[in-house]
Parts: structure tokens; sequence; C-alpha cells
């Protein structure tokens, strides 16, 4: 069973992803404080992480942090930078090119609200096989 990190606050979307993934055949962690985070990584294979950009509560060594700050943290680290990261927003859809996007070095982009549950797992798909 492959694993998935999680990093989001909102509870609503929490209980989504959690129907639609482990309906899907995936074991998930849901975290959102960037120490809990990185212990995760090291104690456990994680085969990709869905990340929000809008953490309310996310800290790192004491700095807060969104979730592109994070992003980038995680694939600037040498042992998790092979690990895609899906970033999940409200913004445009047109987010892609968006300078916030580059920064964040995630490998691909889906905006909120998810209401193409095929899409959502057809793209989760193919980042872990790649």
């Amino acid at each position: 069973m492959k694993n998935i990190l999680v990093i989001e606050d909102d509870p609503i979307t929490i209980t989504l992803y959690k129907y639609i993934l482990k309906k899907a055949g995936y074991n998930l962690f849901i975290l959102e404080d960037g120490n809990e985070i990185l212990s995760l990584l090291n104690d456990v294979e994680i085969h990709l992480i869905i990340m929000d950009i809008s953490l309310k509560n996310s800290y790192l060594n004491g700095q807060k942090m969104d979730g592109i700050k994070l992003s980038s943290y995680i694939k600037g680290n040498s042992k998790y930078v092979n690990i895609p990261i899906i970033i999940v927003t409200a913004y445009s859809a047109k987010i892609e090119g968006d300078e916030f996007f580059k920064k964040s070095f995630a490998d691909d982009v889906l905006t909120k609200p998810i209401i193409d549950f095929n899409l959502f797992i057809s793209k989760i798909d193919r980042q872990i096989k790649n």
C-alpha cells in the first residue's frame, strides 16, 4: 500500500481526502506541523505529498510556514527531493504559470474545490508511478 502525506488544515477537506484516498487504496498520514512532517518523512516511506497552500498553524523550527515555503523546503532537501508534491489550492486555475507555484518546486497543481475525483486520483497515480 502506498503512503500519502496530506498537509492540510481544513477539517472538511481532510474528511474528503480520507474518503477518496482510502477508497482508492492509499494509506494516509494527515499533518500540519512542519516538525512532525519532517519526523514522519524520516521515519516512513512517503510516496506522495498533497500540500495545501494556506496553512494557518504550520510552523517549522519556530517559523510560520505556508504550503509554498514548506513545499520548497521539502524539495530543497536531498533526502526528500524525489517525493512528488501536488499543491492543492483555492487560487486561480491558471496557477501553474504563477511565480509562487514555481517557488514551491511542486510537481503538479490542482485547484479547489475538487469536483473531478477521477482527475484527482489520476494525478496522484501518475505522480506515484513516475
